[in-house]
This record gives C-alpha cells, sequence and structure tokens, in this order.
C-alpha cells in the first residue's frame, strides 16, 4: 500500500511537469533538440530493456511459448497477404488470434491433466512447498498452467475506481526524480510518434503547437491516472503506428469507440480475472514480438536522416551499447534479494544499493534508479551527444514540423488536428497550442 501510494505520488508530479511542458508552449522549444538521431535509439531502448523478461520466461514453459511465437511470425510474415471475405484476417488480427489458439491449446494442456504431479497443488505458493519433489516442479506450474491465477475467484462482478483509493499519495524528491526524467523520455518517444503517424495518413506533420498539446494532454491524463493510482502513467503507444499500417484504419471515433468500450470493461472486475488466467509463459511470448516490433519502429526513425553518416552511427551506436551496458554495471549492485524479482523490476531494486553514494540518499536513489534504466541513459547520452557533435541539418534528419500556414492550405491536415469545437472554445488562450 505505501508502494503504491509513493508511486501515486511520483506520477503526480511528473504529470503536472509535462502538463506544463506541454501546455506552456516550452516543449516546442525542446523540439529543436529531439531529432530522429535521438529517438531513433531512445524507442529502440524502450523495446531492448525487456530482454532478459521476454525468453528468459517464455522459455519457462516452451510447449506453450515457441506455438505462440511461431503462429505470430507465421501469421504476419508468411500468410499476411492472405484475404478471407476481402479482409486480411491474418494480417490485422495476429495476435489476438494466435493468442486465442494458444491460449485454449494451454486450457486443454491444464484440464487434461500435463501439468498435474502427485501430491503437488498449483495453488500454494511455491516459497511455502515443502515437499522437495513438489519443489522442481513448482516453476512449471506457475508458469504453463492456466488456473494458478485466483484473481476470478477474488474478483468482484462490478467494482468502480474512485480516486485515491490507496490512501492519501506520498512525495518524496527520489522517486519524483525518477518520474520526471522518464516522463521526458516518454515525450521523445512521443514527438517521432506523432511525425510517423502522420506521414502513414498521408497528412501533413503537425506544427510545434499541436505537438505541444498533444504533450500537454500526455501530461493530463497521466495526472488522472496517479490520481486514480494506476501505476503507471498514459503516453503514446509506438506500436500504434503499426497498427494503423497494417489495418489502415486512423480513424478518431474508431480510437473513441475503443476508449468507451475499455472503460466499460474496467468496471467488470471478472474481465480481469479471465485475463490474469494467461499463462506468464504465453503473455512473455507475445510480449517478444511486440517489443522486438518497438526496436523495428525506432530504426524506422533513422529513415528521415542520413543513415549511413559516421557521425549518426557513431550517436546511434554509443547511445544503444551505453544504454544497455551502463544499466548492466548499475545492477550489478543490487541487492540479493533482488534475484527473485522480474526483469522489469531490477532497476528499482539497484537504486537503492547502487554505485553512486553521497551524503544524500534521496539524491543518490533518484541517479542510481536512473543510470539502471536503459531508455534513461540512452536517451541522455543520444541528447547530448546530437546536439554537441557538427552535424547538418539534412544529416541530423531534423524533422520537419508544419507552419499555421502549411495547414491552412490543407483541408485534410487541418480538419484533422482541429480540436473539436467545445474544447476549442475552453482552449482559445492558449495561441501557442495551435488551436
Amino acid at each position: 500500500m505505501y508502494i503504491m501510494r509513493e508511486l501515486q505520488g511520483a506520477i503526480i508530479i511528473a504529470s503536472l511537469f509535462q502538463s506544463v511542458l506541454g501546455f506552456s508552449g516550452l516543449m516546442s522549444l525542446l523540439l529543436r533538440l529531439m531529432n530522429p538521431v535521438v529517438v531513433a535509439p531512445t524507442v529502440c531502448a524502450v523495446g531492448l530493456a525487456f530482454f532478459s523478461y521476454g525468453f528468459p520466461q517464455a522459455g519457462s514453459c516452451i510447449e506453450i511459448s515457441i506455438p505462440q511465437i511461431l503462429l505470430l511470425l507465421f501469421f504476419t510474415l508468411y500468410i499476411r497477404g492472405i484475404s478471407i471475405s476481402g479482409h486480411r484476417i491474418f494480417q490485422i488480427y495476429a495476435v489476438p488470434l494466435s493468442i486465442v489458439i494458444v491460449w485454449t491449446y494451454a486450457v486443454f494442456l491444464t484440464v487434461g491433466g500435463a501439468y498435474n504431479f502427485k501430491g503437488c497443488s498449483s495453488n500454494i505458493p511455491s516459497s511455502n512447498i515443502l515437499v522437495d519433489a513438489c519443489i522442481k516442479h513448482a516453476y512449471t506450474m506457475k508458469h504453463c498452467r492456466t488456473d494458478v491465477s485466483n484473481a476470478w475467484e477474488a474478483s468482484y462482478w462490478f467494482r468502480f475506481p474512485y480516486p485515491l483509493q490507496w490512501g492519501i499519495p506520498i512525495f518524496r524528491f527520489r522517486t519524483s526524480m525518477i518520474m520526471i526524467i522518464v516522463s521526458l523520455v516518454s515525450s521523445a518517444d512521443s514527438i517521432g510518434t506523432y511525425y510517423a503517424a502522420s506521414l502513414r495518413v498521408n497528412l501533413k506533420p503537425p506544427t510545434p503547437g499541436i505537438v505541444t498539446r498533444g504533450i500537454g494532454v500526455e501530461g493530463f491524463c497521466s495526472l488522472l491516472a496517479g490520481l486514480w493510482g494506476t501505476g503507471t502513467g498514459s503516453t503514446t503507444l509506438t506500436e500504434n503506428v503499426h497498427t494503423i499500417s497494417i489495418t489502415g484504419a486512423a480513424n478518431r471515433r474508431a480510437v473513441q469507440f475503443g476508449a468507451v468500450l475499455l472503460i466499460l470493461l474496467s468496471f467488470i472486475g471478472k474481465v480481469g480475472g479471465i485475463l490474469a488466467s494467461i499463462p506468464v509463459a504465453l503473455a512473455a511470448s507475445v510480449l517478444c514480438f511486440i517489443w522486438a516490433l518497438t526496436v523495428a519502429l525506432g530504426l524506422l526513425n533513422l529513415q528521415y536522416t542520413q543513415a549511413s553518416s559516421f557521425r549518426n552511427m557513431g550517436i546511434v551506436g554509443a547511445s544503444l551499447f551505453l544504454g544497455l551496458s551502463v544499466p548492466a554495471y548499475v545492477q550489478q549492485f543490487q541487492p540479493e534479494i533482488s534475484l527473485i524479482l522480474p526483469g522489469y523490476l531490477i532497476p528499482y531494486a539497484a537504486a537503492s544499493s547502487g554505485p553512486v553514494r553521497s551524503a544524500n540518499s534521496q539524491l543518490d536513489f533518484a541517479i542510481n534508479g536512473l543510470l539502471s534504466m536503459n531508455m534513461v541513459v540512452t536517451f541522455l547520452i543520444a541528447l547530448v551527444l546530437d546536439n554537441t557533435v557538427p552535424g547538418s541539418q539534412h544529416e541530423r534528419g531534423a524533422y520537419k514540423w508544419s507552419t499555421s500556414e502549411d495547414l491552412a492550405s490543407d483541408e485534410a491536415s487541418q480538419a484533422t488536428y482541429r480540436l473539436p469545437s467545445g474544447v476549442a472554445r475552453v482552449c482559445c488562450w492558449a495561441r501557442c497550442l495551435g488551436v
């Protein structure tokens, strides 16, 4: 409960910082510093940061994970062009279709007794198993069975989340500083996504004002997430650029309908209970594909630069390598108890015992925590190098943002970027937001 309250406080502080950065127009100044050479390795690092969690978790139950990975690759690469009733089902629905198939297969394995071991119960945590014969099977049962979670029995049919459900948020310098820097990394990721998405739908790139408006809205949504105690902030999902490409759907109303549907489903606790029955290995194998796609989409940002330039190759290579190597060094100082933690929690364990030691323990925690995050180290190194190493604008591939005059001559782009009339009236004072 305490951790959730401290996490809430950090998210609220970071979201306020991001909102001010966006709605004040200050983000338009930072746009000059965040070019494709900075965004590309940063987005790549977001995907590569979880490589130690991907197949190590998926490999815990290869009879489930291998079929899942093979199905995903088969659907998306080999038969993506096959149409059924005029729809490319395997290309558009590759992820959900493969999950349903393998999930059903996993249910049959569980019900059929493939993971039943004499005298062993899947409902007993592995730390409480005293029988030596069951200890060696505990890992398999945890990662392969579809009935190890008691979320279905414990969840309510209907539950309405409310603000501050974990209690009054706790604001601490150490976690707030980490979240503020992470919000900057998230903003850099969003900038590249905005630009790529506009080109995918044949629109002129947004103006700096529209970009800052988007960053401000992300901060506002993160503020709501912090108040409701979700444990995570809100950001633009890079993979949606790929979704736009394969589905051809980039309609605002489709996104609104999906958002309303997800909000309604969030009130039904049993939906989460069903999703919790997905085996860990199955979820990890899907993420192997999603994170790999994130890495590829990050590298696509280099198409706006002179990718063969030694300057750019050096910056991208150095930032990516050090972005993986420096956190690996910092995580060597983690306490032994963190060895039982999942890979995505290791940076937080390393933050309390990293190599940076000074008189201020709060500052030490923040610096060690930041240095243990791959995307943060990659972003900072790329940002400094790209803005200090000499290079022409053409070589750096600076994003070419539109002006108000450009949009005025393009009715399609102007209509797409225009705010709804009600929102526009409320925000009429914010000239810097391009409303």
